[in-house]
């Protein structure tokens, strides 16, 4: 790593009463930053290491400056290490700059310097988001731990079904819960010999995930009493509803409840263009996971074992509209809508109606 000069931190401080702004380019092992003065012009270029230790030594002998990074794997403790030595970071949504996601002159270098000129310009261009603190973060990891073993636990019976068909036989049915070496004792000698490892080990997967299962409903009960608000709505269980509270963490984050279909990429795109305005899909741009959960949600809900309210006989009516892909519009449609009720609900504390707006039209019409 190249260290910073005793010339260079003096020229630094020289410059501590002007606006500086830097540019960080995040990598996983090493990181490249410019700096820019009042005018624009570089005042330093250097590469850092992009570990705690290193950065605090950099960035803690520098005056308070605005410090543009991307979004990626180390910005949420980058960004929060930079903001308690006292400097304004941006974090720039990484999707939106395609200034530096499609140049065709890329290097880090380029990359630190296109970002400190975007910052010093307009914060805005690069469309920053904003990343939750140190113990949400914590504590989602506990849910998307428990998302990996889920996924693995898939792959791993797809596997095992797989293997079995090919061979001419079938696993017996079961819930992919109960999947464990009993369910292979009806194959041959052959196949059950090389089948008992894996579905011993799904058999511990699926051990873990429900150790998960407890510790996620001991963490609900005992730091977030605003997920049995949000269990009112039938649908909704511990996980969508805790999930829902760390993605979010701050729901005034929000000037109304509607900006939850944006922020989770549950809305349509637009590319309207003159008289043009085309029928676009999801723009899928909010946290993918927490977005599959509400889709789950509206799923149970519009499904047959649904509970009768507002949010599902709305559904049915849309997915009564036909065409070919009424029913998975409608779906989408009300993970919409059911975000947005989760909001309204954290915000208001108030007492879930199922038939609220129902009975308001029975009473109207019956006036």
């Amino acid at each position: 790593m190249k260290k910073i000069s005793t010339g260079v931190a003096t020229q630094i401080r020289n410059f501590s009463q002007q606006q500086l702004t830097t540019g960080l380019d995040l990598g996983d092992r090493s990181s490249w930053y410019c700096v820019l003065d009042e005018a624009g012009k570089v005042m330093l270029e250097q590469r850092v290491s992009t570990t705690p230790k290193a950065l605090g030594e950099v960035f803690s002998t520098m005056p308070h400056s605005r410090i543009a990074v991307e979004t990626g794997m180390h910005s949420p403790w980058v960004s929060r290490l930079l903001s308690e030595l006292g400097h304004e970071v941006i974090v720039a949504h990484a999707r939106n700059v395609r200034l530096i996601g499609e140049s065709r002159k890329k290097d880090d270098r380029l990359d630190a310097q296109t970002l400190a000129r975007l910052a010093r310009i307009d914060p805005q261009l690069l469309c920053p988001v904003r990343h939750r603190s140190a113990k949400a973060q914590a504590d989602l990891t506990l849910i998307r731990a428990r998302a990996g073993l889920v996924r693995a636990r898939t792959a791993l019976v797809n596997t095992a079904r797989g293997l079995a068909k090919s061979y001419g036989e079938r696993l017996r049915s079961c819930n992919v819960r109960n999947m464990n070496p009993e369910k292979a004792e009806g194959l041959s000698p052959e196949l059950q010999a090389a089948l008992q490892p894996l579905l011993a080990g799904l058999e511990s997967v699926s051990e873990q995930i429900a150790e998960y299962n407890q510790r996620i409903e001991q963490l609900a009960q005992q730091g977030y009493p605003q997920v049995a608000q949000l269990k009112q709505v039938k649908g909704v269980g511990t996980l969508i509803a805790l999930t829902f509270l760390l993605t979010l963490e701050d729901p005034h984050r929000f000037r109304k409840s509607r900006d939850m279909g944006c922020y989770l990429g549950l809305q349509p795109g637009r590319r309207n263009s003159g008289q043009r305005e085309p029928q676009m899909h999801i723009s899928k741009e909010g946290d993918p996971y927490l977005r599959t959960l509400l889709v789950q949600g509206a799923q149970h809900i519009l499904g047959p074992f649904g509970p009768d309210c507002d949010l599902r006989r709305w559904g049915l009516k849309l997915a009564e509209r036909g065409g070919r892909n009424a029913k998975k519009r409608a779906i989408v449609a009300t993970a919409r809508k059911l975000a947005v009720l989760l909001h309204h609900l954290w915000v208001s504390s108030e007492v879930y109606e199922p038939l609220r707006n129902s009975a308001r039209i029975a009473v109207a019409t019956a006036a």
